[in-house]
């Protein structure tokens, strides 16, 4: 996800079990994996990493941010709805974990803040909206890891996270909403710029500056 493979450059089996150590049996293994997550593409010589797709990832967070939205609107929308305030008092500390040791800039981050988007929706009680919000979360992790690169983003996104927490649980619903749509969108055009880098270094066969 940092363009030191470039799109259209195969992915050379021995170069990579020599790179990382292994044997040829895990990393076909690992390959397939990848592919079905989307972030590299088997062509009939072998495989290549996947190059971005700027107009489906748009489209992919415009339903990623109704879905999201949703879980809090529709406790806006009916005041018998609440979310499960136990579950994001234990994700908040979770959180504020992250904020006195922050994790390393990586592209692993991805995986922590699908978590916590998971969680959140999940706790606003509609089962059906948490997990059309996992089946697009999978469909754009690859890009999406491009949001992780460096530590004042990883900071930032901690922080907000805490913000959109405090919002919900004390019941400050029409703030968390603009909180989290904002959240959302900046995540979103950070990705498109860096996807956008990508996809120049992929053609020229060079690596993505962070």
């Amino acid at each position: 996800m940092a363009g030191e493979h470039p799109a259209g450059r195969r992915l050379v089996e021995t170069q990579l079990t020599a790179v990382l150590g292994v044997s040829r049996t895990p990393l076909r293994e690992a390959l397939v994996r990848l592919a079905a997550d989307g972030l590299v593409t088997r062509e009939a010589d072998g495989y290549y990493p996947t190059r971005p797709d700027l107009g489906e990832l748009r489209d992919l967070y415009e339903l990623r941010i109704t879905l999201e939205l949703r879980g809090i609107e529709r406790a806006i929308d009916d005041d018998r709805l609440h979310h499960d305030l136990d579950v994001l008092r234990e994700l908040r500390d979770t959180w504020r974990g992250f904020r006195a040791d922050p994790p390393a800039p990586s592209p692993d981050i991805v995986l922590l803040d699908e978590d916590f988007h998971l969680t959140l929706s999940s706790a606003a009680g509609n089962a059906a909206i948490a997990e059309a919000l996992r089946a697009v979360n999978t469909r754009i992790r690859r890009v999406r890891m491009y949001d992780y690169l460096t530590a004042d983003r990883v900071a930032k996104t901690i922080a907000e996270h805490i913000e959109i927490l405090d919002l919900v649980i004390e019941d400050d619903l029409p703030a968390a909403l603009v909180a989290l749509r904002k959240h959302v969108g900046e995540s979103y055009d950070v990705v498109e710029e860096r996807a956008a880098h990508a996809i120049a270094a992929h053609a020229l066969g060079r690596p993505l500056p962070v």
